[in-house]
């Protein structure tokens, strides 16, 4: 792991590593849209990240310790990223502050939809979560039921009553 910070504060050195937009945007389309290839990360993000930003974060975020990455055994030349242990641990962060933005910012249900559920979930659900993140991109056991299908579903059904009111959603 990449040395940190001014100080030793703990929210300060979390701040150093997670506090840009992207980083946490990266971690996002990882955890909620199991993104693992620069070109997924790239094209299907309403955020529309530069590829010379996404090559930077992707790098300092495996120097952090947070995803790793490892040859595409289909391309030479493609990489695939997974969540380390660290990375997956971040679920219950991304939990409070996708339920602290729904309660607080103009978000729409499609976009806020999955943080509501967590929210509902709680620990429980986030531990559940965690679970299949680690199956997904830590070879652990399969756990019994996807909370990432359960979360995706829920999306997918806000969307479509998104479109049948008239209005066009934002992408996953």
């Amino acid at each position: 792991m990449e040395e940190t910070g001014r100080s030793t504060c703990p929210i300060n050195l979390t701040l150093e590593i997670l506090g840009d937009r992207w980083s946490l945007i990266v971690l996002r389309d990882m955890m909620f849209g199991n993104r693992r290839h620069f070109r997924e990360l790239l094209t299907k993000s309403d955020e529309g990240i530069a590829s010379n930003i996404l090559a930077d974060r992707l790098k300092r975020l495996v120097g952090h310790g947070l995803i790793s990455r490892r040859d595409d055994a289909s391309h030479k030349q493609k990489g695939i990223y997974s969540l380390t242990e660290m990375g997956v641990s971040l679920v219950p962060v991304f939990a409070a502050m996708g339920d602290w933005g729904r309660r607080f910012l103009p978000v729409s249900e499609d976009m806020s939809i999955r943080a509501e559920l967590l929210a509902d979930g709680g620990p429980a659900l986030w531990e559940r979560f965690m679970e299949e993140l680690r199956f997904l991109h830590l070879g652990a056991p399969r756990p019994r039921d996807s909370v990432l299908a359960r979360l995706t579903e829920a999306y997918r059904c806000a969307v479509e009553r998104k479109r049948a009111a008239g209005a066009e959603p934002a992408a996953a």
